[in-house]
Protein backbone atom coordinates (compact mmCIF):
# COMPACT_ATOMS: atom_id res chain seq x y z
CA UNK A 1 0.00 0.00 0.00
CA UNK A 2 2.96 2.58 0.96
CA UNK A 3 4.16 1.51 -2.38
CA UNK A 4 1.19 1.99 -4.41
CA UNK A 5 0.89 5.73 -2.02
CA UNK A 6 4.01 7.03 -3.52
CA UNK A 7 3.92 6.26 -6.82
CA UNK A 8 0.66 7.86 -6.76
CA UNK A 9 2.30 10.89 -5.20
CA UNK A 10 5.06 10.78 -7.81
CA UNK A 11 2.06 10.79 -11.10
CA UNK A 12 0.12 13.60 -9.32
CA UNK A 13 3.93 15.79 -8.91
CA UNK A 14 4.79 14.67 -12.65
CA UNK A 15 0.99 15.55 -13.89
CA UNK A 16 1.49 18.81 -12.17
CA UNK A 17 4.87 19.80 -13.60
CA UNK A 18 3.71 18.72 -16.93
CA UNK A 19 0.35 21.00 -16.37
CA UNK A 20 2.51 24.06 -15.19
CA UNK A 21 4.99 23.62 -18.61
CA UNK A 22 1.95 23.57 -20.69
CA UNK A 23 0.54 26.54 -19.58
CA UNK A 24 3.74 28.38 -19.94
CA UNK A 25 4.16 29.80 -23.64
CA UNK A 26 8.18 30.00 -25.05
CA UNK A 27 8.40 33.51 -27.15
CA UNK A 28 8.17 33.11 -30.45
CA UNK A 29 11.37 32.71 -32.15
CA UNK A 30 12.52 36.65 -32.63
CA UNK A 31 13.11 38.45 -36.05
CA UNK A 32 16.73 40.31 -34.90
CA UNK A 33 20.34 39.62 -33.32
CA UNK A 34 19.23 42.51 -30.88
CA UNK A 35 15.10 42.60 -29.20
CA UNK A 36 14.25 44.63 -27.20
CA UNK A 37 10.77 43.45 -26.36
CA UNK A 38 11.11 45.87 -22.78
CA UNK A 39 11.66 49.05 -24.64
CA UNK A 40 14.14 50.31 -22.50
CA UNK A 41 16.97 50.57 -25.04
CA UNK A 42 17.39 53.44 -27.46
CA UNK A 43 16.60 52.67 -30.84
CA UNK A 44 20.08 54.02 -32.36
CA UNK A 45 21.77 51.82 -29.52
CA UNK A 46 19.51 48.52 -30.68
CA UNK A 47 20.15 49.12 -34.40
CA UNK A 48 23.80 49.40 -33.46
CA UNK A 49 23.80 46.29 -31.35
CA UNK A 50 21.46 44.52 -34.32
CA UNK A 51 24.30 45.04 -36.60
CA UNK A 52 27.03 44.27 -34.35
CA UNK A 53 25.96 40.66 -34.06
CA UNK A 54 24.69 40.09 -37.46
CA UNK A 55 28.43 40.90 -38.80
CA UNK A 56 29.68 38.45 -36.12
CA UNK A 57 28.23 35.71 -37.72
CA UNK A 58 29.08 36.78 -41.02
CA UNK A 59 32.88 36.89 -39.56
CA UNK A 60 32.97 33.76 -37.31
CA UNK A 61 29.33 31.43 -37.72
CA UNK A 62 28.71 32.11 -34.53
CA UNK A 63 25.42 33.46 -33.40
CA UNK A 64 24.56 35.89 -30.72
CA UNK A 65 21.05 36.61 -29.27
CA UNK A 66 19.88 39.48 -26.86
CA UNK A 67 16.37 39.25 -25.67
CA UNK A 68 15.47 42.09 -23.18
CA UNK A 69 11.66 40.91 -21.74
CA UNK A 70 9.94 42.71 -19.55
CA UNK A 71 9.15 39.82 -17.38
CA UNK A 72 9.59 36.63 -17.11
CA UNK A 73 6.55 34.34 -17.60
CA UNK A 74 7.04 31.24 -16.11
CA UNK A 75 6.92 29.46 -12.49
CA UNK A 76 10.56 27.43 -13.34
CA UNK A 77 13.70 28.59 -12.53
CA UNK A 78 15.73 31.31 -14.79
CA UNK A 79 18.17 28.60 -15.34
CA UNK A 80 15.82 26.13 -16.46
CA UNK A 81 13.24 28.95 -18.55
CA UNK A 82 16.86 30.16 -20.67
CA UNK A 83 17.81 26.20 -21.56
CA UNK A 84 13.98 25.95 -23.35
CA UNK A 85 14.51 29.42 -24.77
CA UNK A 86 17.96 28.43 -26.73
CA UNK A 87 16.15 25.10 -27.92
CA UNK A 88 13.99 26.15 -28.99
CA UNK A 89 15.16 28.90 -31.20
CA UNK A 90 18.28 26.80 -32.16
CA UNK A 91 20.88 29.40 -31.71
CA UNK A 92 24.18 29.08 -33.24
CA UNK A 93 24.99 26.26 -36.22
CA UNK A 94 24.01 23.13 -36.08
CA UNK A 95 27.29 21.26 -36.49
CA UNK A 96 28.81 23.59 -34.13
CA UNK A 97 26.65 24.59 -31.47
CA UNK A 98 28.32 27.95 -31.59
CA UNK A 99 25.39 29.83 -29.69
CA UNK A 100 25.01 32.67 -27.40
CA UNK A 101 22.04 33.84 -25.52
CA UNK A 102 22.00 37.11 -23.30
CA UNK A 103 18.54 36.79 -21.88
CA UNK A 104 17.39 40.01 -19.61
CA UNK A 105 13.96 40.10 -17.28
CA UNK A 106 13.66 44.09 -16.80
CA UNK A 107 10.96 43.37 -13.72
CA UNK A 108 12.64 40.60 -12.38
CA UNK A 109 16.28 42.02 -11.91
CA UNK A 110 17.28 38.83 -13.03
CA UNK A 111 19.33 38.09 -16.23
CA UNK A 112 21.83 35.18 -18.07
CA UNK A 113 24.17 34.09 -20.17
CA UNK A 114 23.66 30.80 -21.94
CA UNK A 115 25.64 29.25 -24.23
CA UNK A 116 25.69 26.50 -26.60
CA UNK A 117 28.19 23.12 -26.28
CA UNK A 118 30.90 25.24 -28.53
CA UNK A 119 31.19 28.18 -27.06
CA UNK A 120 31.48 26.36 -23.17
CA UNK A 121 35.67 26.67 -23.86
CA UNK A 122 35.44 30.03 -25.27
CA UNK A 123 33.03 31.42 -22.82
CA UNK A 124 33.04 29.28 -19.37
CA UNK A 125 30.40 30.10 -16.87
CA UNK A 126 33.07 31.41 -14.63
CA UNK A 127 33.67 33.96 -17.53
CA UNK A 128 30.04 34.46 -18.01
CA UNK A 129 29.78 35.51 -14.38
CA UNK A 130 32.40 37.92 -14.25
CA UNK A 131 30.69 39.53 -17.49
CA UNK A 132 27.47 39.80 -15.94
CA UNK A 133 29.04 41.24 -12.64
CA UNK A 134 31.83 43.49 -14.01
CA UNK A 135 29.97 45.09 -17.32
CA UNK A 136 26.45 44.93 -17.56
CA UNK A 137 25.21 45.10 -13.78
CA UNK A 138 26.56 48.08 -12.92
CA UNK A 139 24.85 49.92 -15.94
CA UNK A 140 21.70 48.01 -15.04
CA UNK A 141 22.30 49.67 -11.49
CA UNK A 142 21.75 52.92 -12.81
CA UNK A 143 19.04 52.25 -14.82
CA UNK A 144 21.09 52.47 -18.34
CA UNK A 145 20.44 49.24 -19.85
CA UNK A 146 21.21 50.53 -23.31
CA UNK A 147 25.18 51.10 -22.00
CA UNK A 148 24.96 47.50 -19.88
CA UNK A 149 23.67 46.18 -23.11
CA UNK A 150 26.74 47.71 -25.18
CA UNK A 151 29.45 46.62 -22.51
CA UNK A 152 28.29 43.27 -22.22
CA UNK A 153 27.43 42.42 -26.14
CA UNK A 154 31.33 43.69 -26.45
CA UNK A 155 32.77 41.43 -24.02
CA UNK A 156 30.96 38.16 -25.18
CA UNK A 157 32.48 38.94 -29.08
CA UNK A 158 36.05 39.87 -27.59
CA UNK A 159 35.92 36.55 -25.69
CA UNK A 160 34.50 34.33 -28.39
CA UNK A 161 36.02 35.82 -31.47
CA UNK A 162 38.35 33.62 -33.55
CA UNK A 163 36.78 30.45 -32.14
CA UNK A 164 35.03 29.82 -35.52
CA UNK A 165 36.09 30.98 -38.82
CA UNK A 166 32.81 32.29 -40.69
CA UNK A 167 31.61 31.95 -44.39
CA UNK A 168 30.88 35.96 -45.21
CA UNK A 169 27.06 34.87 -44.85
CA UNK A 170 24.25 34.50 -41.66
CA UNK A 171 21.63 31.50 -42.01
CA UNK A 172 19.42 34.02 -42.85
CA UNK A 173 21.17 34.97 -45.79
CA UNK A 174 21.08 31.36 -47.02
CA UNK A 175 17.24 31.44 -47.10
CA UNK A 176 16.16 31.90 -51.05
CA UNK A 177 13.77 35.01 -49.54
CA UNK A 178 16.82 37.10 -48.16
CA UNK A 179 18.69 36.50 -51.19
CA UNK A 180 15.77 38.12 -53.46
CA UNK A 181 15.05 40.59 -51.38
CA UNK A 182 17.30 43.39 -53.45
CA UNK A 183 15.39 41.98 -56.44
CA UNK A 184 11.59 43.22 -55.37
CA UNK A 185 10.60 46.70 -57.19
CA UNK A 186 10.67 50.02 -55.13
CA UNK A 187 7.05 50.45 -55.48
CA UNK A 188 6.48 47.65 -54.01
CA UNK A 189 8.73 48.14 -51.19
CA UNK A 190 7.20 51.82 -50.28
CA UNK A 191 3.37 50.07 -51.00
CA UNK A 192 4.85 47.64 -47.82
CA UNK A 193 6.15 50.15 -45.66
CA UNK A 194 2.75 52.71 -45.81
CA UNK A 195 0.84 49.35 -45.13
CA UNK A 196 3.30 48.40 -42.12
CA UNK A 197 2.87 52.37 -41.09
CA UNK A 198 -0.85 51.99 -41.14
CA UNK A 199 -1.09 48.74 -39.55
CA UNK A 200 1.21 49.65 -36.53
CA UNK A 201 -0.84 52.89 -36.17
CA UNK A 202 -3.92 50.94 -35.28
CA UNK A 203 -2.33 48.73 -33.09
CA UNK A 204 -2.52 49.52 -28.96
CA UNK A 205 0.79 51.03 -27.73
CA UNK A 206 3.24 49.17 -26.03
CA UNK A 207 4.53 45.65 -25.32
CA UNK A 208 2.92 43.02 -23.74
CA UNK A 209 4.47 39.55 -22.99
CA UNK A 210 2.00 37.00 -21.86
CA UNK A 211 1.35 32.98 -21.72
CA UNK A 212 -1.44 32.93 -23.86
CA UNK A 213 0.07 34.78 -26.88
CA UNK A 214 3.84 35.69 -27.18
CA UNK A 215 4.56 39.25 -28.15
CA UNK A 216 3.10 42.01 -29.35
CA UNK A 217 4.69 45.47 -29.97
CA UNK A 218 3.15 48.69 -30.99
CA UNK A 219 3.57 52.24 -30.83
CA UNK A 220 6.97 53.85 -30.89
CA UNK A 221 8.44 49.95 -30.56
CA UNK A 222 12.43 49.91 -29.47
CA UNK A 223 13.33 51.65 -26.36
CA UNK A 224 10.97 54.65 -26.01
CA UNK A 225 11.64 56.11 -29.57
CA UNK A 226 9.36 56.41 -32.37
CA UNK A 227 11.49 54.23 -34.15
CA UNK A 228 10.29 50.83 -34.78
CA UNK A 229 12.29 47.30 -35.90
CA UNK A 230 10.62 48.03 -39.44
CA UNK A 231 12.73 50.97 -39.94
CA UNK A 232 15.56 48.76 -40.18
CA UNK A 233 14.70 48.60 -43.63
CA UNK A 234 15.42 44.46 -43.34
CA UNK A 235 19.06 44.38 -42.04
CA UNK A 236 20.29 41.94 -39.53
CA UNK A 237 17.08 39.72 -39.80
CA UNK A 238 17.95 36.21 -37.21
CA UNK A 239 17.76 33.27 -38.05
CA UNK A 240 18.19 29.99 -36.09
CA UNK A 241 20.88 27.23 -37.36
CA UNK A 242 20.03 24.34 -35.20
CA UNK A 243 22.30 24.89 -32.26
CA UNK A 244 22.37 23.42 -29.13
CA UNK A 245 22.91 23.65 -25.46
CA UNK A 246 23.72 21.85 -22.20
CA UNK A 247 22.89 24.18 -19.70
CA UNK A 248 26.33 26.29 -19.92
CA UNK A 249 26.43 30.06 -18.99
CA UNK A 250 25.56 32.12 -15.30
CA UNK A 251 22.73 33.90 -13.65
CA UNK A 252 23.39 37.46 -11.93
CA UNK A 253 21.03 40.06 -11.13
CA UNK A 254 21.18 43.96 -10.64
Amino acid sequence: MKVLHHLRCLAAGFALTCAGRAAETLPAKPAHYFNDYARVVPAATAAQLNGKLEEFERATSAQVVVAVFPKMQSDSSLEDFSQRIFQSWQIGQKDKNNGIALLVFVQDHKLRIQTGYGMEGALPDALCKRIIADEIAPHFKRGDFGAGLSAGVEAILKATRGEYKGTGRTVAGKHPRSRGLDKVPLVFMVIMLVIIVISKARQPRGTVYHRGGGVYWGGSGWGGSSSSSSSWGGGGDFSGGGGSSGGGGASGSW
